[in-house]
């Protein structure tokens, strides 16, 4: 494996880490706002409870991934930085408003409900912004000669992929956000708040699947390059589809318990998260060798290899510490969060 490759499967990994972790975070917002006036299934409670760690740590990624980006690809910085003008400009308007109230409305009890639904409609919408990077960097709107590219906004809003991956970005993180909670809320004893998020997974995983159909018509239509490549590896992307049917059916999978309740919600999860890794897998091998197409390529892009090597070794120090670290740290407030959780139903 080359380094320009070692060099780009770090950044895609990370992407693929903050896809996943913004997942649980703007989706547990949308959630929490969508039940907030159904207070007997507790339900907007189980999302904010699982809201509080995601952002605090989501946006350590976001840092990670903009830094390996320039150090290892500075060429590439400036056709990024057009690419991302519209839709990051936008995403950091929303990221700021949402986080100040992340901050401060705890404090002070009459903005809970305002965090509720300013969480909930930027939950919905950054995801969209997110994703809609994506086509614009396999669908050729970055136009222009090194160093004085543009932004082609006509092409851009009236691209159908610019819009496919936009709904399935926002069905993806309704999809997994729904998983998420209702494995929380079984672990929580929560089954009022389990039965709704099951039944929203049972709806939103197949409006994703559609969603992700639409994707690959309209990539067919506007870049058939990417698609042509996707199709080489067409049976990852079958297997894909295998773990997203077996995510569906641990869904109605019977489940013995005390609570005599259906689905297995953590196998759920598992399964789809490992079809993510596939499809992205898929999506990111028939993207090289551009970063943007088609003028920029990972060698195009790639910093001197006496400086990657250093980049590199540092990332790999990085994730050996953080990565135990986060996990350590989730799974401390996650048990601590449900003994809180049970301790304020019974004093109630």
């Amino acid at each position: 494996m080359s380094d320009a490759l070692l060099a780009i499967t770090l950044v895609w990994g990370f992407i693929f880490l903050y896809a996943i972790m913004a997942s649980m975070d703007f989706g547990a917002g949308f959630w929490a706002m969508t039940y907030i006036k159904k207070e007997e299934t507790n339900a907007t409670k189980i999302a904010n409870s699982y809201l509080s760690p995601t952002w605090e740590v989501t946006n350590t990624f976001v840092v990670g991934l903009v830094i390996a980006i320039y150090s290892l690809f500075p060429g590439a910085v400036f056709p990024i930085g057009v690419a991302l003008i519209v839709p990051a400009s936008l995403i950091l308007v929303l990221l700021c408003i949402r986080s100040a109230f992340l901050v401060f409305s705890h404090s002070v009890d009459k903005y809970e409900k305002a965090l509720t639904y300013i969480s909930g409609l930027t939950g919905l919408i950054i995801p969209g912004l997110l994703i809609s990077v994506l086509p614009i960097t396999h669908l050729g709107f970055v136009e222009g000669v090194r160093g004085n590219e543009e932004l082609n906004l006509s092409k851009l809003f009236t691209s159908p992929n610019e819009y496919a991956f936009v709904g399935f970005g926002i069905m993806s993180t309704l999809f997994l956000s729904s998983l998420l909670l209702s494995d929380y809320s079984k672990q929580a004893d929560e089954m009022k708040a389990y039965k709704i998020y099951r039944r929203d997974a049972m709806i939103t995983g197949p409006l994703m699947l559609v969603m992700a159909l639409l994707v690959m018509l309209t990539l067919r239509n506007e870049a058939n390059w990417i698609y042509q490549g996707m199709m080489k590896n067409s049976a990852l992307l079958f297997i894909s589809l295998i773990f997203f049917i077996i995510s569906g059916i641990a869904l109605y999978l019977p489940y013995f318990s005390k609570q005599e309740v259906k689905g297995m919600p953590r196998l759920a999860v598992i399964a789809i998260i490992i079809q993510y890794l596939i499809g992205s897998y898929v999506y990111g091998i028939a993207h090289l060798p551009y970063i943007i197409y088609p003028n920029v390529t990972i060698l195009s892009g790639f910093t001197d290899p006496t400086s990657f090597r250093a980049v590199f070794a540092t990332y790999i120090v990085g994730f050996a510490i953080l990565v135990p670290g986060f996990y350590y740290f989730w799974s401390i407030f996650m048990k601590d969060q449900r003994r809180k959780f049970k301790r304020r139903q019974m004093s109630n």
